[in-house]
């Protein structure tokens, strides 16, 4: 295994190293092309995971600066400019958001709503499946981890629910009663929310920074009016496309309220923690929907409820130092997002914009605009993170889309909410994946049958409805 990782890594570097001593094309600086070979290196070692992607980032930071590819002849500017990006309020929007997911986890309210939805609509198959996504929906403004979401709150109510009416993750003729479909549900619900909600998912605050890269303003509240309708939509029809494609065995689960109900009493009355956890939610809800009426932004809001729970009590400092799912992620954002942002700075995305629009120059903008969805979308079979993707590939199609007359909120909005919704189509597409797949309910091959036949419908959606919405809503 350790003799694979110094494979991975050598093809890393020499990939990164080839592209270093390569001519920089006519129209690139120099400085542009060797951070280029630097980010396109990183992209790699963190696809084939040749490191940790923590340690992929250290490397890069150190490679950058050593270069000094930001900052020529000026050592100590280019330390500082190799970590601008952790002084970037979007980074911090992700790490304390992380934090605050920590508190419906740790008080027992994620899974008290989840327990509730499941009493309300779990009378059946289609029931179930609909509770639960409904629990994540309800979450996922507030509990921008989906892997923390669906795999820490969502997924074990799941299992247990599946095993609860006869699922044996261990016996494979058990698997279609009822466990197969509601991992597959339960896992595109999750990815659903994940694109209704700026804070949904944490690569959805890197596209709003690169977004604003190009002049273009994303707030809270403008991308959850931008993708309610294509994301309602979805949330309707993929259970029941899901239930018609790969039904599950059993149609009834009249015990399912019953078996919350129990859950419910066990866990007892509402506490303390659980009662300003939920106002918490309710402050923040507020705050990032009328946040535009009184100059607050998203970073601030995120702030002011951490500062609650820590004040409440509700968390502990120790909790903040222990979450380290947080410090991780935000240590390899602030990387992934200086090295896209300084590579926008440097021009190499408009240089790429101008090459592939001499590309397709004969093609209207309503024809090229869904050729670079769908090629977005597709592109994602190579990818093992939704956020590796979107630090590759966002900015640099967003600026082709710009470039070749697409209305720049139209293309910053799709792409972004197509960075949640591509992660069906693979087991390994985004954070949540790995845990309902490796829950064994469903097999590889139907995992990609079934994952491709949704990813279309919900790219569809998406693409059609939601560019229509999108126009109708003045976004273009």
């Amino acid at each position: 295994m350790k003799e694979v990782k110094i494979i991975q890594l050598m093809i890393t570097l020499f990939v990164g190293v080839v592209i270093w001593i390569f001519p920089a094309p006519d129209g690139v600086k120099i400085e542009a092309w060797h951070l280029f070979a630097i980010f396109v290196s990183t992209i790699l070692g963190i696809i084939l995971k040749a490191a940790p992607m923590g340690t992929m980032c250290m490397i890069a930071i150190a490679i950058t600066a050593f270069s000094q590819v930001l900052a020529p002849g000026e050592a100590g500017k280019s330390i500082s400019l190799a970590l601008k990006g952790f002084g970037d309020k979007v980074i911090w929007l992700i790490g304390i958001s992380f934090f605050i997911a920590r508190g419906f986890i740790k008080t027992g309210l994620g899974n008290r709503i989840a327990f509730l939805f499941i009493k309300v609509f779990g009378k059946s198959s289609l029931g179930l499946a609909y509770g639960l996504g409904f629990a994540d929906l309800v979450l996922a403004p507030a509990v921008p981890s989906n892997t923390a979401r669906g795999g820490g709150i969502i997924y074990p109510i799941m299992k247990s629910m599946a095993i609860g009416f006869g699922s044996d993750p261990d016996k494979p003729e058990t698997h279609r009663k009822l466990g197969s479909f509601l991992t597959l549900s339960s896992y595109n619900m999750n990815l659903i929310a994940s694109s209704m909600f700026l804070t949904g998912t944490a690569s959805n605050p890197m596209c709003q920074k690169f977004a604003h890269d190009f002049g273009i303003d994303i707030t809270w509240m403008s991308w959850a009016k931008a993708a309610i309708v294509p994301g309602l939509l979805s949330f309707i029809i993929i259970p029941i496309l899901l239930y018609k494609i790969y039904p599950p065995e059993l149609k009834k689960t009249g015990d399912a309220p019953q078996m919350a109900s129990q859950k419910l009493k066990e866990m007892g009355a509402i506490s303390r923690n659980e009662w300003l956890m939920l106002s918490t939610f309710v402050i923040l809800l507020t705050l990032w929907m009328t946040g535009d009426l009184f100059s607050i932004d998203a970073t601030t809001t995120a702030f002011i409820g951490l500062v609650i729970l820590l004040l409440s009590s509700v968390l502990t400092w120790e909790d903040i130092k222990s979450e380290k799912g947080a410090w991780d992620t935000i240590i390899w954002f602030s990387v992934l997002v200086m090295m896209a942002s300084s590579l926008n700075e440097l021009g190499f995305i408009d240089w790429f914009g101008t090459i592939v629009k001499s590309k397709i120059g004969g093609l209207s903008w309503q024809v090229g605009f869904p050729i670079i969805i769908v090629v977005y979308f597709f592109s994602h079979y190579l990818f093992a993170s939704a956020t590796a993707h979107v630090a590759a590939m966002y900015a640099a199609l967003l600026g082709v889309g710009i470039s070749i007359g697409v209305p720049p909120l139209l293309m910053a909005y799709m792409l972004g909410f197509i960075g949640s919704i591509y992660g069906t189509i693979t087991h390994y597409g985004h954070g949540p994946a790995p845990v309902f797949f490796g829950g064994g309910f469903v097999d590889l091959k139907s995992w990609w049958i079934n994952g491709f036949i949704t990813g279309v419908v919900m790219l569809l959606i998406f693409l059609i409805v939601g560019w229509v919405w999108l126009g109708v809503i003045g976004y273009f």
